[in-house]
C-alpha cells in the first residue's frame, strides 16, 4: 500500500512540476521580458530546483557514440544480444575494429541502473570487446514472467558467458561478485570452461572482513524485519502490477541517508550555481544527479535471498553455498586467472571482503592471482571517475591482456 501511495503522491506533483518547468522559462529564458526582473535569477533558479526534486527519472542513456581505438575513431552501436525477462545482454559493437579480448561487465542488481557503469564501459571499449548485463526494472516486469530468485541470477550468469564463448573475461561490480564467483565455479564443477579472467571490483564476498555501516545495518535486522519494512507490491498503473518488489524509491531513501548533509549542500550550490550563471557546475550536477536519482526496482525474491545468503548466512566463505541443490566450489576453478580490486575507503564493501576470493579459489595459481587496494578511493570511485581511469583500469586492461591466451 506504501508503494501505490508514493506513486499517488508522484502523480499529484505533476501538475506542480509543469508548473515549475513554465515559470523556470518565465523568469529564466534570456528572451522573456520577465528575466529583466530584479531577483529574477533567484526566482528561476528555485523553480528548476523544485522540478528536479519533483521530476521522474528514467533509466538514462549510455549515450557512447564514439570511441578511439588505436588512434581510430570508431562509431559504437548499442545491440541486445540476449534478451531474459529480468535481464537484457548488451553488446557495444563497433563497427571496424580489430580482434580485441571479449569482456563481460556484471553490473550491479542493486538499485541503479547498468549506466551507473558508464565510465567503465567507456574506458573498457577502446581495449576490449564489451558487453553488460542490463538489468530491467522489475516494475516493468510482467506478473506472469515468474519470480526472480538468487538461482536464477547465477543461471543468467552461466548462460551469459556460455554466449560469450570461453574467450571471454568477466568483471563483477560490487554486489554481482558474489553469484559470479558462484556461477564460474559451478562451470568448472560441471567440467565447463570457464572465463579466461576473473575481476572481482568491490564486491561482498565476505562481509566479516572490515564490515561497513550497510554490513551491520543487514546483518542486525531479521528476515521478518526485511519482509515487514521493504517490500512492496508493485502499483497498478505498471506492467508488473502487483509483483513483489524493493522500491527503487525507499533504496533511493537509503542512498541518501548515507549522507544527508553531502546531498543537501550539493542542491544548495547548485541554486547558487544557477543564480551566478555557472552553467558548467550546474551541468556537472545535473549529470550526476540524473543518474543517482534513476533508481530501479528489485524483485523481492532476489533480494531478500541475497541479504539471507551474504550478509546474514556468509554461506559463500563458509563453503555452505548451494545454487538448485548443487554446492557452489570455487576451488574448482582452474582455468581462470583472477584479480580484485578494492578501494581504501570504501564504505559500502570494506577492504578485505573482495580480497576473501583468492582465499576461496585455491584451485587457481598465486601466479595467476592479483589484488590492488586503490588508495584514497571510495566504492563508486572504484569504477567510475578520475582516479578509476587514471589507476585502476591500466591495471583491468593489462591483467586481461596478459591472460588473454
Amino acid at each position: 500500500m506504501l508503494y501505490q501511495l508514493y506513486d499517488w503522491q508522484r502523480a499529484a506533483l505533476e501538475p506542480w512540476r509543469a508548473l515549475a518547468q513554465a515559470a523556470n522559462e518565465f523568469y529564466g529564458h534570456p528572451t522573456s521580458p520577465f528575466s529583466f526582473l530584479p531577483g529574477s535569477r533567484n526566482v528561476a533558479a528555485a523553480f528548476d530546483l523544485m522540478g528536479r526534486l519533483t521530476q521522474r527519472y528514467e533509466r538514462p542513456a549510455f549515450g557512447i557514440d564514439a570511441v578511439g581505438v588505436g588512434g581510430r575513431r570508431l562509431a559504437v552501436r548499442e545491440v541486445f544480444e540476449v534478451a531474459k525477462p529480468f535481464c537484457r545482454l548488451l553488446h557495444f559493437v563497433k563497427d571496424g575494429a580489430p580482434p580485441q579480448p571479449k569482456v563481460v561487465v556484471f553490473a550491479p542488481l542493486s538499485g541503479h541502473f547498468a549506466t551507473l557503469l558508464r565510465d567503465t564501459v567507456k574506458s573498457l571499449l577502446a581495449d576490449h570487446d564489451v558487453w553488460i548485463t542490463d538489468w530491467i526494472d522489475a516494475k516493468e516486469v510482467p506478473l506472469a514472467a515468474g519470480p526472480f530468485h538468487f538461482d536464477d541470477y547465477v543461471d543468467y550468469v552461466r548462460e551469459f558467458l556460455r554466449f560469450v564463448g570461453p574467450a571471454a573475461h568477466a568483471i563483477s561490480v560490487c554486489q554481482p561478485t558474489v553469484p559470479v564467483l558462484a556461477g564460474v565455479a559451478l562451470m568448472a564443477s560441471n567440467g565447463e570452461q570457464t572465463p579466461r579472467s576473473l575481476t572481482m571490483m568491490g564486491g561482498p564476498i565476505d562481509t566479516r572482513s572490515s564490515p561497513t555501516a550497510v554490513n551491520d545495518f543487514a546483518r542486525h535486522r531479521p528476515m521478518s524485519w526485511f519482509e515487514s519494512k521493504v517490500v512492496q507490491r508493485v502499483p497498478m498503473r505498471y506492467p508488473g502490477f502487483m509483483r513483489r518488489v524493493y522500491p527503487g524509491f525507499m533504496q533511493f531513501a537509503g542512498f541518501v541517508a548515507m549522507n544527508p548533509d553531502r546531498h543537501f549542500e550539493s542542491h544548495v550550490q547548485y541554486y547558487q550555481h544557477l543564480i551566478l550563471g555557472d552553467g558548467e557546475s550546474a551541468d556537472a550536477h545535473r549529470r550526476f544527479y540524473d543518474e543517482y536519482n534513476a533508481v530501479m526496482d528489485l524483485p523481492a525474491e532476489y533480494y531478500l535471498e541475497t541479504v539471507e545468503r551474504v550478509f546474514h548466512r556468509h554461506l559463500l566463505p563458509r563453503g555452505q553455498l548451494k545454487v538448485r541443490g548443487e554446492k557452489v566450489r570455487p576451488e574448482a576453478i582452474k582455468g581462470s586467472a583472477l584479480f580484485t580490486v578494492e578501494g581504501e575507503l570504501d564504505d559500502i564493501s570494506g577492504p578485505g571482503q573482495t580480497k576473501a576470493a583468492h582465499g576461496l579459489c585455491k584451485g587457481i595459481p598465486a601466479k595467476r592471482k592479483q589484488h590492488f587496494e586503490a588508495p584514497g578511493v571510495g566504492h563508486y570511485g572504484i569504477f567510475s571517475g578520475r582516479k578509476y581511469r587514471e589507476t585502476i583500469y591500466p591495471r583491468i586492461r593489462d591483467f586481461i591482456a596478459r591472460h588473454d591466451r
